[in-house]
């Protein structure tokens, strides 16, 4: 996610990072998950930016990945297949609403824990497609979209070959 040239006003997106961070902090206490930082290329053309993985401890429940962007933004993956852009653009026309796209965040994020997202590969004569829903409160979406062969055979090794209803997250006991 690079700068737009036609967006004069970015800072305004600054509160998604701090969004992010709150978000990932009450997740980590809240469900017994393993909570991974590094640095990584989103892109060939992309610098460094930090990615903070949470991988739910039960392996039938779907991880969650944000990258926090130089823009500032966040790149935000749902289990293997959703992502979505935040803001999608930027631009001054556009005028995406930081507090909006903050509640997106945790609309989606909410479905994924609560085990709405789905996803499977699909074989074409032109290829293989991956399918994803994700279906949570105030929530119905779909997306599809080519993958490479690479990418396609990793899946079906993976076991996305049959369709894949990710499980909800398991809670953390609470102490005491």
């Amino acid at each position: 996610m690079r700068a737009d040239r036609h967006a004069t006003d970015t800072a305004r997106f600054a509160m998604l990072h701090d969004a992010a961070d709150t978000l990932l902090d009450e997740l980590a206490e809240r469900y017994m998950v393993d909570r991974r930082e590094t640095k990584e290329l989103l892109g060939p053309d992309e610098a460094l930016v930090r990615m903070v993985r949470l991988m739910p401890r039960t392996p039938a429940a779907g991880p969650l990945a944000i990258a926090f962007t130089d823009f500032p933004g966040l790149a935000v993956r749902l289990g293997r297949w959703w992502a979505e852009a935040l803001p999608a653009c930027g631009c001054d026309d556009c005028a995406e609403d930081p507090a909006e796209l903050v509640e997106t965040l945790r609309v989606q994020t909410s479905a994924l824990i609560e085990g709405g997202l789905w996803e499977r590969v699909r074989r074409g004569v032109g290829g293989s497609w991956f399918e994803t829903r994700l279906i949570g409160v105030g929530l119905r979406a779909r997306r599809e979209g080519p993958l490479t062969p690479r990418d396609a055979r990793e899946a079906r090794r993976s076991g996305f070959a049959a369709a894949v209803q990710w499980a909800p997250w398991p809670r953390s006991r609470p102490a005491g």
